[in-house]
């Protein structure tokens, strides 16, 4: 419970070292199964569930949805641990890095979209991504929120086609959709600050940046970005992954992370 705020979770593994695992937009805890069942014998993963998501209570926009996020999952940080985000999460889990230095033991983030740290860099390449955003935002704007859905799983997702989904998946995610603009004023317009000069090197853990080969542009441009600033991070890519790197290819993400483990002070 956050300020009156229930955050489901559920936990992977039974390791003796504990991590946190933060997911992407419309995706819930269970995202991490396969991730969690490659480290089960390392990690014991405690997974949440966003506002909004899975068995979350809904995010009602009175409140900045960022700042919601992160209260949530430091109410599952009661010791210092493994963060590991991906995505929407990985903003998260960036920002828990920044913030609370103190509670993060080591920083995974999987493709985070943090598109303010491209825009400092690499404005252009913002633009482009801009260009291939649009078509699902128009439709966002128009009230549509299927076609907006459809249109953001096929740039965002792991591949399969809409038509091929259950109806009580492809309900869940088109009723999700109102959280994405939800997320702008800090992983676009960095409302939280991170992008501030001397910020980001507060996350001096141990870090790792993943994305996959077969990902956007936008996130080579972000992970780059992020790279130049974090001081202690190394950066690796998964062959043959997108974007949906932690449930299309868990072992090889499970793998990275378990070689960032060793490195982190227990």
């Amino acid at each position: 419970m956050t300020s009156g705020h229930f955050t489901h979770a559920r936990t992977f593994g039974h390791g003796a070292r504990e991590a946190l695992a933060i997911h992407c937009t419309l995706a819930h805890s269970g995202a991490w199964r396969g991730v969690g069942r490659a480290l089960e014998d390392q990690v014991t993963l405690t997974a949440i569930d966003l506002p909004g998501h899975g068995k979350s209570d809904d995010w009602d926009g009175t409140v900045d949805l960022h700042e919601l996020c992160m209260m949530a999952a430091r109410a599952h940080l009661p010791t210092r641990r493994d963060v590991i985000g991906h995505s929407f999460g990985a903003t998260v889990a960036l920002r828990l890095a920044v913030e609370h230095p103190e509670q993060v033991r080591s920083l995974t983030l999987i493709e985070p979209v943090f598109f303010a740290a491209a825009i400092r860099d690499t404005p252009e390449r913002m633009q482009a991504h801009e260009v291939e955003a649009e078509p699902y935002f128009t439709a966002l704007s128009a009230g549509d929120t299927a076609k907006a859905a459809r249109l953001f799983n096929r740039f965002w997702g792991d591949g399969t086609k809409w038509d091929e989904m259950p109806e009580t998946t492809r309900r869940y995610l088109a009723d999700r959709m109102y959280v994405v603009p939800g997320q702008s004023p800090v992983i676009i317009d960095d409302a939280a600050g991170l992008m501030t000069r001397g910020r980001l090197e507060r996350a001096a853990m141990p870090c790792l940046l993943i994305e996959g080969d077969q990902t956007a542009d936008i996130i080579d441009a972000v992970n780059a970005s992020l790279a130049r600033r974090l001081p202690n991070v190394r950066r690796a890519t998964i062959a043959g992954a997108g974007h949906m790197s932690p449930i299309t290819h868990p072992g090889a993400v499970a793998q990275e992370i378990a070689a960032l483990l060793e490195v982190a002070e227990e």
